[in-house]
């Protein structure tokens, strides 16, 4: 079985695409902010997902982490979802509505707000951050047995971040707020993370993103209801709100849903180091169209962040309660 631990298994072909899509999403998001209001955007974008997962809750429950249902196999469409909510017991609905209000709603709010007020460099330096901060909240509160090829790797692939596309980092006062913005969103989204991690173990990935982004969603168009009203609708491009119905639909719908399966299925640290991809696969991107070559920094950040996430899958598998995928 140890022989097999380098081979790719179906939840890493999931999450590559999962990064694939994150990457494409930059670009998406960055051209339709020049019709659509960042608040606009982003509560639309998030209001459209959540449906979404409402819609697939009442129409085809997910299977459970024990592999049954969230809800009877029979009966309306309608009843199944309302079958799902009635076995969240009211601590997990608070845990939702928590984990939603600060993986959703403050973390976009300070994900936008970080990256519009700092440079690139810093942004992707310190957003290469976050598995390790998963990897210590994950030994913090005991959710996997996290040894030293769990911290190599996320180690690795942080230096990999700084080869890449951190060299240029620096503190500045132009910077420190988007900077600051950028780390609370490394926290918020660990927390989220690792805090809905022990949800797993009684609901499936669909349940969980679903009734939480629903949660992180409400404050978010409250507080965009002001942009929204000001968007003059008919100026906006049918081109714009495909690529936010795109958004919408893969970034955050079905990206989420891997996410969390992978979670599910080979814990929080392996699953967060594939984050660290997303720059590389950018750069890859750009030297396909755009001509750019990469350099050998650049080419030792690559080596590192492929070998960051190769490290962990060194560790001993997570304590999922599912047979680990070899």
């Amino acid at each position: 079985m140890k022989a097999r631990r380098f081979l790719p298994t179906p939840t890493d072909a999931l999450l590559l695409l999962m990064v694939v899509i994150w990457a494409g999403n930059y670009t998406i998001v960055k051209v339709t902010l020049r019709e659509i209001p960042p608040l606009a955007f982003n509560s639309l974008r998030l209001a459209l997902a959540s449906l979404l997962f409402l819609v697939s809750l009442a129409v085809a429950p997910a299977p459970s982490h024990a592999g049954q249902s969230d809800a009877p196999a029979s009966g309306r469409a309608g009843r199944r979802w309302f079958a799902s909510a009635r076995d969240i017991s009211t601590r997990e609905w608070a845990v939702l509505a928590g984990v939603g209000v600060l993986g959703h709603f403050i973390y976009q709010l300070c994900f936008m707000g970080g990256l519009s007020r700092t440079t690139v460099s810093n942004s992707s330096l310190i957003l290469g951050c976050s598995p390790i901060v998963v990897t210590f909240l994950s030994a913090a509160v005991g959710h996997e047995r996290v040894n030293g090829w769990h911290w190599a790797g996320a180690l690795l692939s942080l230096v990999g971040i700084y080869l890449l596309a951190g060299r240029g980092a620096e503190i500045s006062q132009a910077t420190l707020t988007g900077d600051a913005l950028c780390l609370a969103a490394v926290v918020c989204w660990s927390i989220y993370t690792v805090a809905s991690r022990p949800l797993l173990t009684r609901h499936s990935p669909m349940t969980l993103t679903g009734y939480s982004m629903a949660f992180g969603t409400l404050p978010y168009v409250a507080l965009g209801m002001t942009d929204l009203r000001r968007l003059d609708w008919g100026a906006v491009s049918l081109s714009a709100w495909i690529a936010l119905a795109f958004s919408a639909t893969f970034a955050l719908y079905v990206a989420y849903l891997i996410w969390y399966t992978s979670v599910q299925r080979v814990g929080n640290v392996r699953t967060s180091v594939f984050s660290n991809l997303l720059p590389l696969l950018s750069m890859a991107v750009a030297a396909v169209w755009l001509g750019e070559r990469f350099t050998p920094a650049a080419l030792g950040g690559a080596a590192a962040i492929v070998g960051g996430v190769a490290l962990t899958r060194m560790g001993r598998p997570a304590e999922t309660g599912q047979p680990p995928e070899e």
